[in-house]
């Protein structure tokens, strides 16, 4: 687990500005999202006005084909809060889509996908990964992480952050709370800290 710190994780992002798939990087730090769930998110899953989307399928690879499953659990059917940058970079991707679908006409491939490949079907891993995500972390001069680890930095920036992690668990998808704390024990320490350092505030004299 390598997750970026908060300053890499802005590096990260001003680099990835302008790529096709801007947006998909934004929802992967901003949400936590799974690489799966990315690929697999569909436009009428989002609510771009309610600032929500729904976590309803993953995509996965099967001998010869991609194809959208259901998640694997009950729990990683979820509905996600977007904040005001995912919501922005949202839009601009769909002007930017709609483009390239204008462009190829009948070549596009209209699966509904929010981050397809140039084509419109559903997009390859390892193209995603070597030609736009790498290529990111090497212009922000950031260390060579793998893509999960943008997961793993939401998590990380979040718990730092105060933010209960009940709350974290439930954007997450995992199906107990305690999945979430042992997972992310290595944050719990500076959580510690801080708590003593509130105590500190409301009872010193």
């Amino acid at each position: 687990m390598h997750p970026l710190t908060p300053e890499q994780a802005q590096a990260f992002l001003r680099a990835t500005h302008g790529d096709r798939l801007e947006a998909l990087f934004v929802l992967a730090v901003h949400t936590g999202m799974r690489q799966g769930e990315l690929l697999g998110l569909r436009w009428s899953d989002v609510i771009l006005d309610g600032a929500t989307l729904q976590v309803r399928g993953t995509l996965q690879r099967v001998p010869g084909h991609k194809r959208i499953k259901d998640p694997k659990t009950a729990s990683s059917r979820r509905r996600v809060t977007l904040s005001a940058q995912a919501v922005e970079a949202l839009r601009a991707h769909r002007t930017r889509q709609l483009a390239e679908r204008i462009a190829l006409g009948p070549e596009w491939s209209d699966e509904d996908l929010v981050f397809p490949g140039p084509t419109g079907h559903p997009l390859n891993y390892r193209g995603m990964t070597d030609d736009h995500f790498k290529r990111a972390l090497r212009r922000a001069d950031v260390p060579e992480i793998r893509f999960h680890d943008l997961r793993h930095t939401c998590v990380t920036l979040l718990l730092l952050g105060g933010v209960h992690p009940k709350i974290v668990s439930e954007m997450l998808g995992h199906s107990t709370i305690s999945i979430t704390l042992d997972t992310y024990s290595h944050v719990l320490p500076t959580m510690q800290r801080d708590a003593a350092a509130t105590l500190e505030r409301l009872f010193g004299s």
